[in-house]
């Protein structure tokens, strides 16, 4: 199997970065960390290193100095699992699913997931089976059904869930075929301007990103962590959500270190209005929303270049911008279940259903490499001018993931435990919310560290605008 270096090496080049810089990158510690049979852990350390290494060679354009990257695997799992580490006042996270979340069985014998942490999503899917949000009647409801056509019925209600698939079914579906002609991580130039030079009068003392600004429109994880990680370099990060957006709180205090957060409403003619005076003076637009959601109110990628030329815009989505299901909404754990993961990790462990991967790794390692491939965006906005679209899904991380390996015995694995990370990897810090512990950040950079100099705040906290550069 590759090593991570190798993994790395493919991540860096892919982007055009200069392959001498890898040089000046270590990368720590064995496989496995964590039960699974799949490279989760070296997932998530390529995917942290290939950020810290773009924002290590960002330093160097500004500067002029090189410094080295330093990623040790099991701090990178750590964070790659953030949000279960987190302490707030002492007290862990509350359940982190909604009552009638996760795995049902329906009536052809197959497997599906139902992800209904947001009301809406609950609500459609008992729209369909007509039922009440209990989990005994949820399941009676379904063997009513079979698999699929459920599936198809409850993302027409507005609904997200998963068809339990195999590896073979999955590949042998369109959207698999559509994604296997995609690169891991797409960067496309998609309109005209001049260089956009980097920021003046920081001192030695900053980090790589100081008075870069990034607008994010971000929910759950990868758009979050990929938020968390550009302020961790410097970025100024101004969060943008709406105040009747429904949010899962104890995500949003974790990848919510490093930012501003402010409410716009982007359904009125005003709150469009803010957004477009931010975008004026904004480096990177970075949104996790569902297809084409942003561009029926006008903020298309094209659209954005248009606003702020030179811009660099950001694209999740959870299936890939091509093939037949390049609209359908998604989350992590759908996409474990719906591409094979699930069915591969359930015949791993000797079971019958599916075994989810120990960490949320396709949100994680997919908000890294939205951070690196902006980064990478900007490094080339200011050597050739012109705007940037970046785009990668969650599907296509764990194709590649997938195309990575496989661990013998890696199910066998003592788990990660809570008193490890705390012991090794938590640093604690004031909040909006009250004493936060949490992981810090792996990637070490030698002349710059990462770090977030905001707390978390409530959501809405700030005003909508940006803070003065110095």
């Amino acid at each position: 199997m590759q090593s991570p270096a190798g993994i790395l090496r493919d991540i860096w080049t892919s982007a055009g970065g200069d392959a001498a810089a890898l040089e000046r990158v270590q990368l720590t510690g064995e496989e496995p960390q964590i039960p699974s049979s799949f490279r989760v852990a070296v997932a998530g350390q390529a995917t942290i290193a290939a950020a810290g290494l773009a924002a290590a060679e960002i330093w160097r354009l500004r500067s002029g100095e090189i410094q080295n990257v330093a990623v040790d695997m099991r701090h990178a799992v750590a964070e790659c699992r953030s949000e279960r580490y987190l302490r707030l006042d002492d007290k862990p996270p509350p359940p982190a699913w909604d009552a009638i979340a996760g795995v049902y069985r329906t009536g052809d014998g197959r497997f599906v997931r139902c992800h209904t942490n947001f009301p809406h999503h609950r609500d459609a899917v008992c729209k369909v089976l007509a039922c009440e949000a209990e989990r005994e009647k949820v399941q009676a409801a379904l063997m009513q059904w079979k698999g699929e056509d459920f599936e198809t019925a409850a993302y027409a209600a507005g609904g997200v869930v998963a068809l339990m698939r195999s590896y073979d079914e999955w590949s042998a579906l369109p959207q698999a075929r559509a994604l296997a002609e995609l690169p891991l991580i797409s960067i496309e130039k998609i309109g005209d301007a001049p260089p956009r030079p980097w920021p003046q009068g920081f001192s030695n003392s900053d980090r790589p990103l100081a008075g870069l600004r990034v607008l994010d429109l971000s929910r759950v994880i990868a758009g979050p962590v990929a938020g968390r990680t550009l302020a961790a370099h410097g970025a100024d990060v101004l969060l943008v959500s709406g105040p009747e957006l429904p949010a899962i709180p104890w995500l949003t205090i974790d990848t919510g270190r490093g930012k501003l957060t402010t409410f716009i409403e982007l359904k009125s003619e005003a709150g469009r209005a803010q957004l477009r005076a931010l975008l004026g003076d904004a480096d990177i637009f970075s949104q996790g929303y569902r297809p084409r959601a942003l561009a029926s109110l006008g903020f298309a990628p094209e659209e954005v270049a248009a606003i702020s030329p030179g811009i660099v815009y950001v694209t999740l989505s959870a299936y890939g911008h091509a093939g037949p299901w390049a609209e359908r909404r998604g989350f992590d754990s759908l996409v474990q279940t719906t591409t094979g993961f699930n069915h591969s990790e359930g015949q791993a462990a000797g079971i019958d259903g599916p075994r989810e991967l120990p960490a949320q790794m396709l949100d994680h390692a997919t908000g890294y490499l939205m951070a690196f491939g902006a980064m990478m965006a900007r490094v080339r906005q200011a050597r050739e001018g012109g705007s940037w679209h970046v785009r990668v899904s969650l599907a296509q991380t764990g194709r590649w993931l997938w195309n990575l390996g496989r661990l013998d015995g890696g199910l066998h694995t003592p788990d990660l435990t809570g008193e490890a990370v705390h012991a090794a990897f938590i640093e604690s810090m004031p909040s909006g919310f009250g004493t936060l512990k949490a992981v810090q950040h792996s990637a070490l950079l030698s002349k710059t560290p990462a770090r977030w100099s905001r707390p978390a705040m409530p959501l809405g906290s700030h005003p909508a605008q940006w803070p003065a550069r110095n």
